[in-house]
Order: structure tokens, then C-alpha cells, then sequence
């Protein structure tokens, strides 16, 4: 593959998703529209209709990439991306959506670990997607940040399969950082469209499936792909550990994830978007600067980039507590 099929793909990706959402926006047509609540940030009905775009235009640059993955992945893409757009249309109960999470996670876990036969690891490893497909949605709450951090973030998935010697896999994580670009030219602040559940759910589960199958493929190793997306992880992870012990109601909406207090501390939607890009590039960079390293030297590299999100979330906890 050249770097001219890379740009082609790209460059297509980017235009399929922008050039739908700017038809969409032109036609007047409202439907799936995320209303105001006392839970949102936003003060105006937005469509929820971002995700649509950003699949279809994956689908039309990966036409252009020789990628190989299990079926079991793609299937699994098909399969939460129907359910969300459901729900994004029309409302479905959280067990149904969860249900769906788990398993499409379990399928993709069995697929990639089933050789094994370990129960304990493809069990873990269903779980471990379950949950970022659920960090990365919790995210989607800022105009532009998830979108911004997913081009990072699949960005350096990229650079990271490119240096390993894995074109195919280079190419396919170009095309979802393309159709994000695309995407967020319309949801940068003030946003005109959201990415709803159709589009942060599948971006989630491919952020961990993919970092599973590249680690399966050679590509990285299982501790850069966790870096990467650390700041999702630990936004959620964290936000959820706290409600819990605190005793409240963890499975209900909320506004209470870290970048959420940001907002509601008076930070414009802008600023807490660059900051959370800021955060992803330095995740990027550890993740890129591990390349080639030992274990050792990854597990200390990590160490200390867990420690730098570490003081970050202690910092906004302690102004929130001030406040």
C-alpha cells in the first residue's frame, strides 16, 4: 500500500463524513434530537446524528486499504452501531444497550483469544471492551472533545502500526481518525451536531478491539494501547469509583465526570476540549515514545504518565471541593 492509497483513503473518509453532515444540516431535517435536560451542557436541541456519518465514511475510505480483521469484528461493529442507532432515535432501557455491549465484547474477546482456551483472560478481555465502549460514550459529553481525542487517539494507532510494519492496520486507523476530523469540523464549539451513541459506542469498542488485534498481531504492545486511551479510563474509571463509594446511584446520568465539573466550574466548552487534547497527545507520545522499548522501560514510561493524570485529576477534584 503507498502513501498515495493512504491519502486517498483519508482524504475520502474525511469528505464522505463532512459532505453528509453538511447535507444533513441544509436540509432543515430534525430528527434525533438531543434536548436540553438538567443533566446537559448544552442549552439547545442538537441532532444526534453524527455517528452515521462518521460509519459511513469509515466504511468508504476502508474500501480503499487492504485491511484484514476477523469477522467477528466487523460483525460486532454492525451489530452495536444498529442498537445505537436505535437508541439514539428512539430510546432503548440500559439493559438492552448493556446486554449488546457484553456481547458483541465477548464475541470479539472469543474470536481473538479463543486459541487460548482461558476462560478467566477471554472473560477479562470482554469486560476490558464492555468498559471502554461505555468510557469513550461518557466522554462524548463536550463539544469536540471526544471527537478530537479519537483523531489522537487513532492517530497514533497509526503511527504505531505503520512502525511495526502494518500497512493495513496503519491504513484502517487513518480512516477512523479521518471520518473524526470530519465529524468535528461540525461539532468543534458551538457544535451543530452531536456524535450520539452510534458513533461513540462503535468508536469505543474499536478502540479497544483494535488495540487487542493489534497486540495479537505484533503491532504493540498490550500496555501502549492502554496508555493511549488512558484519559478515558480514568475519567470514567475514577468518576465511577468515587459515585460509588459515596453511595449514590452510579447507574444513573450525572454531570459529575471531571470534565464535567471543568464546565460547570466555568470553563467554556472550548477550553476543556483543548485541554482533553492536550492530555490525548500526551498519552500519544508515551504510548509513540514506547515504541521499541522493554517491557521494563513501558511499565516505568506508564508509571509515570499514570502519576501525571493522577495529580491532573486531584488538581480539578481539589478546585471542585474548594468551589
Amino acid at each position: 500500500m503507498t502513501a498515495m492509497d493512504l491519502a486517498l483513503a483519508g482524504a475520502t473518509s474525511f469528505a464522505v463524513a463532512a459532505a453528509m453532515i453538511g447535507l444533513y444540516l441544509r436540509s432543515g431535517v430534525a430528527v434525533a434530537l438531543d434536548q436540553p435536560n438538567a443533566r446537559s451542557l448544552h442549552d439547545r436541541p442538537v441532532p444526534r446524528v453524527g455517528g452515521i456519518a462518521v460509519a459511513a465514511s469509515v466504511c468508504a475510505g476502508a474500501a480503499f486499504i487492504p485491511w484484514t480483521l476477523p469477522l467477528a469484528l466487523p460483525g460486532a461493529v454492525t451489530l452495536l452501531f444498529a442498537v445505537s442507532l436505535l437508541d439514539d432515535l428512539y430510546g432503548l432501557p440500559i439493559s438492552v444497550r448493556l446486554s449488546m455491549h457484553f456481547a458483541a465484547a465477548l464475541a470479539t474477546a472469543w474470536v481473538m483469544l479463543g486459541d487460548s482456551r482461558d476462560a478467566a483472560m477471554i472473560v477479562g478481555a470482554a469486560l476490558a471492551i464492555a468498559w471502554m465502549i461505555n468510557a469513550f460514550n461518557f466522554m462524548d459529553g463536550v463539544d469536540g472533545m471526544a471527537g478530537g481525542m479519537a483523531i489522537i487517539g487513532f492517530s497514533a494507532y497509526a503511527w504505531l502500526a505503520h512502525a511495526a510494519g502494518e500497512p493495513g492496520l496503519a491504513g484502517l486507523c487513518l480512516v477512523i481518525s479521518a471520518a473524526s476530523a470530519g465529524f468535528l469540523a461540525f461539532n468543534f464549539s458551538p457544535a451543530r451536531v452531536f456524535m450520539g451513541d452510534a458513533g461513540s459506542v462503535p468508536l469505543g469498542f474499536l478502540a479497544a478491539a483494535l488495540g487487542l488485534h493489534g497486540w495479537g498481531q505484533g503491532a504493540w504492545s498490550l500496555l501502549q494501547p492502554i496508555v493511549l486511551f488512558s484519559p478515558f479510563i480514568a475519567d470514567a474509571s475514577v468518576t465511577l469509583a468515587r459515585r460509588v463509594v459515596s453511595g449514590e446511584r452510579f447507574w444513573q446520568a450525572h454531570r459529575d465526570h471531571y470534565y464535567q465539573r471543568l464546565i460547570r466550574m466555568g470553563w467554556s466548552h472550548r477550553r476543556t476540549a483543548i485541554m482533553a487534547y492536550t492530555v490525548m497527545a500526551g498519552a500519544g507520545g508515551v504510548a509513540i515514545l514506547s515504541i521499541g522499548r522493554s517491557t521494563g522501560q513501558q511499565i516505568l514510561f506508564a508509571a509515570i504518565w499514570v502519576t501525571v493524570l493522577g495529580v491532573l485529576l486531584a488538581a480539578i477534584e481539589f478546585k471542585w471541593r474548594r468551589r
